[in-house]
């Protein structure tokens, strides 16, 4: 369906947001219960109209992005995901059906072409998408939480009306920061950005690079002046056919294979002063902003991976028979069953409330990582039980489950590791006590 379908009706609606009402104004106090027994607080939360809906109801919107992503991610991601997985390549009507459905430009303003959505529907799109293939999430993901974010959050108006537009219709982004001795610790990247007259010239490499052998635009962090180490780090605006742009090799990986992931060299590429992304030297400011926000999106890749498995393995060993009766009903199955429902739903709540988090402005550094650490934990942990719930075949590749487990791995490395998600978490503590 293409944008101007089911998407454009968003793209001509106000930007989507929750209008539930007070679940506070909603109770209805008996008649018995005297004012007087109200707390003064709770007065006080029920005059300011505090909003509490269960963080799982959505918006009429919201549900309905999430209906039209999982039509699309059943109809035509489904069919060709062991394809895509074997040839390490992604179909290219996979990729035009994310920019037909309006899918790269979520809450890209309508001005620019986006759907002008919000953050948290960005949030279900990933997610739905990673029940069916993680890699198409992680595109999807990088373009809407990372790329188009930067360049909204920090670009000219000039900057917005050239690239959001491209970007929500037919141009990948990619996100350039990771180096052979920068990838935890990014802020020691080591390429180079030499001012000559009104432009600059990089020159250096970039490692595990994301989207690059479908990119058309490339944010890259270099260095203007590495006296001044992260200091030095500013962000350029790259076009995909920039002379001196090389993009190397994809990388031969055990999971997330359609995704592609390359090494990129610079040398001397000609970059106009105007194409530098917000100020001189803040280029580390933007970076661990983005990765902060960007951890939910991936929270959300792991929690929908591990939601497919589940979904996919469930209805098999309620039908396979074992000494006269379902797999399913062995009590000792059942309890491992149990638990790793509610290791997803824990997983589920840790993610969506980061995102309603950021979306209220709140700070959401510490749940962010919170969540990015728990849901990529517990997708390699339900991956690896539905393999062995399934048995035998689980193991093959006739079944989606081992693919599953390949492509959880990579949550728990990119965008931050679990140990650096957990620095993170101790810092807050070591902060609030």
């Amino acid at each position: 369906m293409p944008a101007s379908g089911t998407f454009g009706l968003l793209r001509h609606s106000r930007l989507l947001r929750r209008n539930f009402p007070s679940c506070l104004s909603s109770w209805k106090i008996p008649p018995h219960v005297l004012k007087s027994s109200q707390s003064e607080a709770l007065l006080k939360l029920k005059n300011n109209e505090l909003s509490c809906a269960p963080l799982q109801m959505f918006s009429d919107e919201e549900r309905m992005m999430q209906e039209v992503v999982k039509k699309f991610a059943q109809d035509q991601v489904a069919p060709l995901v062991s394809t895509m997985d074997e040839n390490s390549k992604m179909e290219k009507s996979v990729i035009q059906g994310l920019f037909q459905q309006g899918l790269m430009g979520i809450e890209t303003d309508t001005k620019y072409g986006g759907t002008g959505a919000s953050f948290f529907s960005s949030i279900l799109v990933i997610e739905e998408l990673a029940k069916v293939d993680a890699s198409v999430s992680l595109m999807c993901d990088i373009q809407n939480t990372v790329i188009n974010k930067l360049i909204t959050k920090h670009g000219t108006e000039e900057q917005k009306a050239t690239y959001l537009p491209i970007l929500a219709s037919e141009k990948i982004g990619s996100f350039c920061l990771s180096e052979a001795e920068a990838g935890s610790d990014s802020f020691a990247l080591k390429t180079r950005a030499d001012k000559n007259g009104s432009y600059y010239v990089i020159n250096g490499s970039k490692m595990w690079i994301s989207n690059a052998e479908y990119a058309g635009l490339f944010l890259v962090f270099a260095n203007v002046d590495p006296s001044l180490g992260y200091r030095g780090i500013t962000c350029f605006l790259v076009d995909g056919d920039t002379e001196g742009l090389h993009i190397g090799k994809p990388e031969k990986k055990m999971g997330i294979r359609a995704s592609s992931t390359c090494p990129l060299t610079f040398e001397n590429v000609k970059v106009p002063e105007a194409n530098i992304l917000g100020q001189i030297g803040h280029g580390y400011k933007y970076a661990i902003g983005s990765l902060n926000e960007g951890r939910i999106g991936i929270a959300a890749q792991m929690l929908g991976l591990a939601q497919g498995c589940f979904d996919y393995t469930i209805p098999y060993i309620k039908e396979r028979i074992q000494f006269g009766k379902r797999v399913f009903d062995f009590q000792g199955l059942q309890h491992q069953v149990a638990h790793m429902a509610t290791q997803l739903e824990a997983a589920r709540l840790l993610t969506y409330n980061a995102a309603r988090l950021v979306e209220a402005g709140k700070p959401f550094i510490k749940e962010a990582s919170m969540a990015k650490y728990f849901a990529s934990e517990i997708s390699g942990i339900t991956a690896s039980k539905c393999i062995e719930w399934m048995g035998g075949v689980g193991y093959t590749k006739n079944y989606p489950v081992e693919k599953f487990f390949r492509d959880s791995k990579i949550g728990t490395i990119y965008e931050g590791t679990s140990n650096i998600q957990l620095n993170t978490i101790a810092k807050h503590i070591d902060a609030a006590y």
